[in-house]
């Protein structure tokens, strides 16, 4: 089980690293869900190609706002 410092960093579990093909330097993108859920994505080429397809934009909303909305649902 990983614990959180207290700069709010995680160390991911060797074991994980492995299964999702995640080496030390690579970028990995965070999300967290409506429900908590926090789940890391190793950045790779066309890895989010479809992610946010069923997500509708927004125009008139900022980026804050839109956070904020997400925050409070």
């Amino acid at each position: 089980m990983s614990k959180v410092s207290s700069k709010r960093q995680i160390t991911l579990p060797i074991d994980l690293c492995i299964l999702a093909d995640i080496e030390p330097g690579d970028e990995v993108s965070v999300f967290v869900d409506r429900q908590g859920i926090i789940s890391v994505v190793k950045k790779t080429s066309g890895s989010a190609k479809g992610f946010l397809r069923s997500v509708r934009k927004v125009r008139k909303m900022s980026d804050e706002n839109s956070l904020k909305s997400i925050m409070h649902s």
